[in-house]
């Protein structure tokens, strides 16, 4: 398909318009006008385009992609060897952040929840970012730590009583630490994450609320997938999604 078409589709289905967001969401870096074969990601590491490159891909989609506020701007570096790659190839790179973790259906916090058992009933924070469920029995926090390293396979970091009791369940994937105030707030036992920060253990402490950083990446594999699956299935591309190994 046209990329313009593909643009028009990606936009669509995931509403960037209606969020703020800390980077440009769509395409970043202008390829080939002809879309046939995707290489998703989550981020647009080197390797994943230099995988992409393998792949023969047209356009490389992934969540994480370039121009965050704030960052150096100058193309040197690390940053002029991943630009030329895709330019060298006329491969576009096309990238959702927010839009991709809010998405009711294939966003991370969607999907980790899908992964995890948790079945969604509500939302909070700004822009609704975060999502809430309340668990079918109580469990330890404990135990619900110890499910999530099975699931995700990887171990996490539990931040608080083991024991405490947890019912009603909060999330965020990625680097949503500084939503655990927020999630407290709304009256949760436990709050998920994908990265920790020096406060957030003396919040866990001090609020009684466990806290599990599970992983940025981890957290945060499976709505990009899931996008790309659902572009192979609407869109009749042909889509693989590479992941690349991360334990941050």
């Amino acid at each position: 398909m046209r990329r313009s078409e593909l643009l028009e589709y990606l936009d669509r289905l995931l509403e960037p318009a209606r969020l703020k967001d800390y980077c440009p969401n769509g395409l970043q870096v202008e390829g080939r006008g002809e879309v046939r074969r995707v290489v998703a990601g989550v981020t647009a590491s080197l390797a994943l385009l230099q995988a992409a490159v393998e792949e023969r891909a047209d356009a490389v989609l992934v969540h994480h992609g370039y121009f965050w506020r704030g960052e150096d701007q100058r193309v040197t570096g690390v940053r002029r060897a991943r630009l030329a790659t895709l330019l060298r190839e006329d491969i576009n790179l096309i990238a959702y952040h927010l839009p991709l973790d809010v998405h009711p259906e294939l966003g991370n916090n969607a999907c980790l929840g899908r992964l995890l058992g948790w079945q969604p009933d509500g939302r909070f924070a700004d822009q609704d970012l975060g999502f809430l469920a309340t668990l079918e029995g109580e469990l330890a926090a404990g135990r619900v730590a110890a499910e999530v390293a099975v699931r995700l396979g990887r171990e996490p970091l539990l931040l608080g009583d083991p024991d405490r009791p947890v019912r009603r369940v909060a999330w965020c994937t990625g680097g949503a630490q500084g939503l655990f105030e927020q999630a407290i707030g709304a009256g949760v036992d436990l709050y998920l994450s994908g990265e920790v920060s020096e406060p957030t253990a003396h919040l866990a402490r001090e609020s009684g609320v466990a806290y599990v950083s599970a992983g940025h990446h981890a957290t945060e594999r499976y709505g990009i997938e899931a996008l790309g699956r659902h572009l192979a299935e609407h869109c009749g591309l042909e889509c693989v999604f590479i992941d690349i190994d991360n334990p941050a």
